[in-house]
């Protein structure tokens, strides 16, 4: 029944996404799914099928999203972006390690903030949450705190690239490394194009976009490494039953395969195109989890609680584009 629940609020989420892509699916799907825990207390025959959402069917959409995601593109990008993605990154997640300690935040919140305002916003929360163990009310903070700064970046970065005299490849640059989602960027990038007939920011970006998304492989390794290496030092005081099956998340694997195998399938000459299902469905995937991750939340609880995430996403963000801009003011792009 949970599971048939979270169907349904993804459905209309998905479409609503469509047709404001500033703010995305996933977004949508978990305010419904909020909304409708305000009114509604799940049963005990829903709560199973909801829980099966939030964990595994986000699993399964990682798993899927890694057929989106060719290595070689790093190779088309060149050597010229590269020194932005790396730098803007880093910036996000030093940022959060900082205000995390200063603001004595809990840790899979500010994990949760850094990664997607340095990564790929959703998707990268998505892929990172059952890495560190996040519950959905975390997950839930981060994806909220994202979304804000996804619609201030989308719908003030085309004015305000255009005010600091950006060329067209300076903002296809800046959308690409400065902005958190997929969505958005390519929301910022069409409004460029739109006002600047031509420009085709929205190649660039895209492909900025795609092979700064390429960190989450690196980091979420790290990551389960890092927690498995924890758990088994915590464990090994204690009971010394350490489990590696318990602990890893093997579906990162199944991730990590999957974008080789598009990788050396696109490389051998088929299609792009071919993948093109397995992206939608993880994205339709990653909605429903969002969905369940809505029913799951304490609304209230969000609200006052909220203030610090939101903080740090502000830095992070602030951070993000100051870092971009200057990078390309070193490097000579601008």
């Amino acid at each position: 029944m949970g599971l048939l629940l979270c169907l349904i609020i993804a459905l209309p989420a998905w479409f609503l996404g469509k047709l404001a892509p500033v703010i995305g699916g996933p977004v949508f799907a978990i305010l419904i799914g909020m909304g409708l825990s305000l009114v509604w207390q799940q049963s005990e025959q829903v709560r199973p099928g909801v829980t099966y959402t939030s964990k595994k069917i986000l699993q399964y959409a990682v798993v899927l999203l890694g057929f989106g995601l060719n290595l070689s593109e790093i190779a088309k990008v060149g050597a010229q972006s590269l020194p932005i993605i790396v730098s803007t990154i880093s910036t996000s997640l030093i940022l959060s390690f900082i205000l995390c300690k200063a603001l004595k935040m809990p840790g899979n919140i500010s994990t949760l903030v850094g990664v997607g305002s340095s990564i790929c916003g959703g998707s990268a929360i998505a892929a990172t949450a059952p890495v560190i163990g996040a519950d959905d009310e975390e997950i839930a903070q981060a994806i909220s705190v994202i979304f804000l700064f996804n619609v201030i970046a989308a719908l003030i970065f085309p004015t305000l690239g255009g005010a600091l005299g950006l060329t067209n490849h300076g903002f296809a640059l800046f959308a690409g490394t400065a902005v958190n989602d997929t969505s958005s960027v390519t929301a910022a990038a069409a409004a460029w194009d739109g006002l600047h007939p031509g420009a085709n920011a929205l190649d660039g970006a895209t492909i900025v976009k795609l092979t700064r998304t390429l960190a989450i492989i690196p980091i979420t390794l790290f990551l389960a490494f890092w927690r498995t290496a924890k758990a088994k030092k915590i464990d090994g005081t204690t009971s010394g039953s350490f489990d590696l099956k318990k602990i890893f998340p093997f579906f990162i694997l199944f991730f990590v395969l999957a974008s080789v195998i598009t990788t050396v399938s696109v490389t051998a000459g088929v299609s792009a195109a071919v993948f093109a299902p397995f992206k939608t469905l993880s994205k339709f995937f990653i909605v429903m989890a969002m969905a369940a991750i809505g029913l799951n939340t304490d609304l209230k609880k969000l609200i006052r609680t909220g203030g610090k995430p939101i903080f740090m996403g502000l830095v992070c963000w602030i951070g993000i584009a100051c870092v971009s801009l200057g990078m390309q003011q070193f490097l000579h792009i601008w």
